[in-house]
């Protein structure tokens, strides 16, 4: 089967069709790294006050307190499953595609490891496990890179004029 390529020879309604989802796409999730940095879970200290609470830091500005279990497996439960729905459409686009097949490769998979160890190493660090905060902080700034470079390489590619292929 012939996919390597076949977003370039895509009928110019259908570019448009899936442009434009990849940017609403984007608007949504950079939308939610908005409300991160809001939340100040974009240090390390940030991110443990924001799921175990600050309620021992009397000076704090806003007052957090340790998310329940209940609310922690909701938390991680709909991330895990919007996320991995964002990636693999917006893996399957990647796929069409034409790039060299490695970078296609990390593209579609790291996304989904870095969602495991983001959402997972929450959970840990809400179990006690701090140091895992450092775990969340690296995998969530590599899954926005791979996040961001996917995007523009497909709007890119469905910016390009229509090939015909033989």
């Amino acid at each position: 089967m012939g996919y390597d390529g076949l977003l370039l020879t895509l009928p110019k309604g259908i570019k448009w069709f899936v442009a434009i989802f990849v940017l609403v796409l984007s608007i949504g999730f950079f939308t939610g790294l908005l409300f991160v940095s809001e939340t100040s879970t974009s240090s390390p200290q940030g991110i443990v006050e924001n799921y175990l609470g600050n309620e021992d830091d009397e000076e704090a500005e806003v007052m957090k307190f340790k998310k329940g279990e209940r609310e922690m497996l909701t938390i991680i439960h709909t991330h895990i499953l919007s996320m991995s729905l964002i990636f693999f459409l917006l893996g399957g686009l990647v796929w069409l595609a034409k790039l060299p097949h490695k970078l296609k490769m990390f593209l579609t998979i790291e996304p989904f490891l870095s969602v495991i160890l983001t959402f997972g190493g929450i959970y840990f660090m809400w179990s006690g496990l701090l140091w895992m905060k450092y775990v969340v902080i690296l995998s969530g700034i590599l899954m926005t890179l791979t996040y961001s470079i996917a995007a523009l390489l497909v709007v890119y590619q469905l910016c390009k004029k229509t090939v015909t292929v033989n």
